[in-house]
């Protein structure tokens, strides 16, 4: 299967970052192809709402590998919508900012606006998330957040997610047993 990671945080060596290249390792570990996207290497802007991605023709421009014409703005967007649409499994890496998924991810889910009239490939999105705070709800509105975009393509759905809390500082995730938890359930897609 083809395996797309993407990491939403904007700190290098970041604790989610971690745990992405964990879910990645095990994929590749069971013999998948998998690629990791940093958002914060790429230049994303902000969906304009114009949804010039979902005029005529838009279909053909993903069958055939280009959709770097389907939304008006020129940036990094457009070829992670076309790995998003390519793919059979997503996975989303953010930390959580004020109990939510940071800012990069949402914008990148908004940009994937054209996928939704497409025959997209992906039906299994994974969640992986980290936080200073450790209480069991701190992920819930980032989960609610993506299982709403998930609601908008029926034919996947989210199928396992990993939380590490208590860690601030990047690397404070070193040696927690959630890398490994993030590992098999990479490798167990």
């Amino acid at each position: 299967m083809k395996v797309l990671v993407i990491s939403a945080s904007p700190r290098l060596g970041s604790n989610s970052d971690a745990l992405a290249n964990e879910f990645a390792r095990g994929a590749q570990g069971a013999g998948h192809d998998v690629e990791k996207v940093n958002l914060r290497e790429k230049n994303i802007q902000f969906c304009k709402g114009c949804l010039a991605c979902q005029r005529e023709g838009v279909k053909e421009m993903f069958l055939a590998g280009d959709c770097s014409k389907a939304c008006v703005i020129r940036d990094d967007a457009a070829s992670i919508v076309q790995k998003m649409h390519d793919a059979d499994v997503i996975c989303w890496a953010t930390p959580i900012y004020y109990y939510e998924m940071s800012g990069q991810m949402k914008v990148m889910i908004d940009r994937g606006n054209p996928l939704y009239t497409t025959d997209y490939k992906f039906r299994d999105v994974y969640l992986l998330t980290t936080a200073a705070e450790n209480e069991p709800e701190t992920p819930k509105r980032a989960e609610t957040g993506l299982s709403g975009w998930i609601d908008c393509f029926p034919k996947c759905s989210l199928k396992g997610s990993v939380f590490c809390g208590g860690v601030t500082s990047p690397g404070d995730i070193k040696d927690n047993d959630k890398l490994n938890e993030a590992y098999e359930m990479g490798k167990n897609i």
